[in-house]
């Protein structure tokens, strides 16, 4: 491993834990699953351009403290490092509610590569912090931005996680909630 995270031959890491693992929009030699430990996935930062609005603000996903989380990590070959980085950043930090880390993400067969993630800032003002069930549902239900309706985003997640064969019986929990509460407002 070599500063930056970058192995021996230069190639980076990259950990996705939400529409990164199915919709990485960047070139990549190697996908392989992957264990964040010491962050969960969470619907913990509030969205006031993609998925809500200042008025009516939405939520995304983000990494909260505690827990761990089961994701992809994509190797990125050293030449295509510099556009891909380039566009993550674009792609991640629009309004800078994340801060980039390279941390030790651990793969299937028990080794470690360190990974570029971008993990909830604490102090943002659109770190929701942790919300209950009840709460972040209420949010996401008619929730809606520029990249389209909130509820979407989370049953695209849990699609997309079962596919992976990811069960995460919180984000199914709260997305049960979020179809009942729209089911009710109809």
């Amino acid at each position: 491993m070599v500063a930056g995270g970058g192995d021996a031959q230069g190639d980076r890491w990259v950990f996705g834990y939400g529409s990164l693992m199915w919709r990485p929009g960047f070139d990549f030699i190697e996908r392989r699953p992957a264990i964040l430990h010491g962050r969960r996935r969470a619907f913990c930062i509030y969205s006031v351009h993609h998925r809500g609005t200042y008025e009516r603000k939405g939520l995304v996903l983000g990494l909260a403290p505690g827990g761990s989380t089961r994701g992809v990590v994509y190797r990125v070959h050293e030449p295509a490092w510099p556009e891909t980085y380039a566009y993550l950043r674009e792609r991640e930090q629009p309004t800078e509610t994340y801060f980039e880390a390279w941390v030790p993400v651990r793969l299937q067969d028990n080794s470690l590569v360190h990974a570029l993630v971008f993990l909830s800032d604490l102090d943002h003002p659109q770190w929701a912090g942790v919300l209950d069930l009840e709460v972040q549902a209420r949010m996401i239900a008619g929730a809606s931005g520029l990249s389209g309706r909130n509820v979407d985003y989370l049953r695209d997640l849990v699609q997309h996680l079962h596919e992976e064969g990811i069960g995460d019986r919180v984000m199914e929990r709260l997305l049960a909630r979020v179809e009942a509460l729209e089911a009710e407002a109809a």
